[in-house]
């Protein structure tokens, strides 16, 4: 951002929904892996006159599901529109959306600014409608897959409430976090399961009006998100000072030149030329079927890291990393009715095992250590019975030889917190370090350090560090 300019941000997410068949057919949803190109298609999909739509009943529900979980009014009518225009993988020459009665109305989530303040982001809307097929150019040649074409998708436009790069990340963070949650959707940006169009204009400092928008369409990353918006701040506030106008139209990114490009001129509602769906009646829910699928919520990971830091008194980040997903926040819960306390498997998920499972690219349910090792790792620490150091050594041998963490500790020396041999270790170090010791007697507390190292050397790293510290501080005193 400029110290001339606002930023004015709002975005539009495409959800792919994680639903077993096609919108308004019962193809396979989702471009499988396992079928080749074309293979999931039937005459409603592939557009062929006089093929009737029917509305998918569990992508409904999907919806409902989203919405509550962005605490957006779900509208008991909503309706069906068709959407014209053009490209060669739509093969219809329309889109089945909604328009001006969609299924989820207003809503919100909450996101973290840059100086770490609560911010509420609000919604404009979020409604039901089918994707398009896949357009792919090999040299001179251009083919079309429509194993897509027809994937139930929800569509959720916030409201231009985000003033930096930073707040769009941590919104579409907090989406996607809400979405996987609820398993409404898988949201794999990779798969295309999690599309972002970013819409975005600038102001003078304290005008206003916003300025005109510029669209960013189809991004596929959380970082292209952030490049982009970046990259698209700066493009306009120099043509801006420049005395130059921002003209209204939709860009791409250009991940290998980053920057934008050009795409075409923004079409306008009134182009697309909507009218309702003539062969899909309105969509009518019970208010019963609203509150049955309200009732099957779990917490929410805003409810989770409320109750995290109420009950385990975790920081706002502790409590963020524990319910980053629904499987870290179920390991972490699990290494708690283990026995584990609170802060130390924090400390333990947050940088060895998440650590790892990132270099590995893999997720916490792939984890070699089950909650239940993690916890008998950090109840041996606790109890005395072994060191830290040793418990890093246990839990490396644990994730590369698949061993138990019980197996391995009846194996491991325990620590030694017998008080003579530590005293007769603690004197003979106290001898051979004259220096240090004179030190840590005339006030310098980091001095034990030689001290303690020296005892550890003796010990083989089994020596207990609080016990031997006491002693330490007992001789000297």
């Amino acid at each position: 951002m400029t110290k001339d300019f606002q930023s004015v941000i709002g975005l539009e997410i495409h959800v792919q929904l994680a639903s077993a068949s096609k919108m308004f057919c019962a193809c396979p949803s989702g471009a499988k892996a396992a079928l080749p190109p074309n293979a999931a298609l039937c005459p409603v999909c592939a557009g062929h006159p006089g093929a009737l739509p029917v509305t998918n009943a569990q992508a409904v529900r999907l919806a409902v599901k989203a919405g509550l979980g962005l605490n957006a009014q779900i509208n008991r009518t909503s309706v069906f529109a068709r959407k014209n225009y053009f490209y060669p993988d739509l093969p219809k020459g329309y889109q089945i959306t909604q328009d001006d009665k969609p299924i989820c109305q207003g809503g919100y989530i909450e996101v973290q600014t840059e100086d770490g303040q609560s911010k509420k982001i609000n919604i404009t809307r979020a409604h039901l409608e089918e994707d398009a097929g896949k357009s792919m150019h090999e040299g001179a040649a251009s083919l079309v897959d429509l194993n897509r074409a027809g994937v139930p998708l929800l569509e959720i436009v916030s409201e231009p409430d985000m003033r930096s790069a930073a707040e769009a990340y941590n919104y579409l963070t907090g989406l996607k976090s809400i979405m996987q949650w609820l398993e409404v959707s898988n949201a794999d940006m990779e798969k295309g399961e999690l599309r972002v169009d970013v819409n975005l204009s600038l102001m003078p400092k304290g005008a206003a009006e916003f300025g005109t928008k510029v669209e960013i369409k189809n991004l596929n990353s959380f970082k292209a998100v952030k490049d982009a918006i970046n990259y698209e701040i700066t493009r306009q506030s120099g043509v801006l000072k420049e005395g130059g106008i921002i003209l209204q139209e939709t860009r791409l990114w250009n991940e290998d030149k980053n920057a934008t490009e050009v795409m075409r001129s923004k079409e306008t509602a009134r182009e697309y030329r909507y009218f309702p769906e003539q062969d899909l009646p309105p969509l009518v829910l019970s208010a019963e079927f609203i509150e049955e699928v309200k009732a099957a919520l779990p917490p929410l990971p805003a409810q989770k890291r409320a109750q995290y830091a109420r009950d385990y008194n975790l920081s706002a980040y502790d409590a963020g990393v524990m319910t980053l997903n629904k499987d870290i926040c179920a390991y972490f819960e699990a290494a708690l009715k283990a026995g584990a306390q609170p802060k130390a498997a924090v400390n333990w998920i947050a940088t060895d095992i998440l650590g790892k499972l990132n270099a590995e690219n893999k997720e916490i349910t792939q984890s070699p250590l089950p909650p239940q090792g993690l916890a008998a790792l950090i109840k041996a620490v606790e109890s005395g019975k072994i060191s830290t150091k040793i418990a890093k050594e246990v839990f490396t041998n644990a994730w590369q030889s698949g061993k138990s963490v019980e197996e391995l500790l009846k194996n491991t020396g325990g620590q030694i917190s017998d008080e003579g041999q530590l005293e007769a270790w603690a004197k003979e170090a106290i001898a051979d370090n004259p220096k240090a010791a004179a030190e840590f007697k005339a006030g310098n507390a980091k001095a034990i350090g030689a001290l303690v190292g020296n005892v550890m050397k003796k010990s083989q790293g089994k020596a207990n560090p609080a016990v031997l510290n006491k002693i330490i501080n007992k001789l000297l005193a």
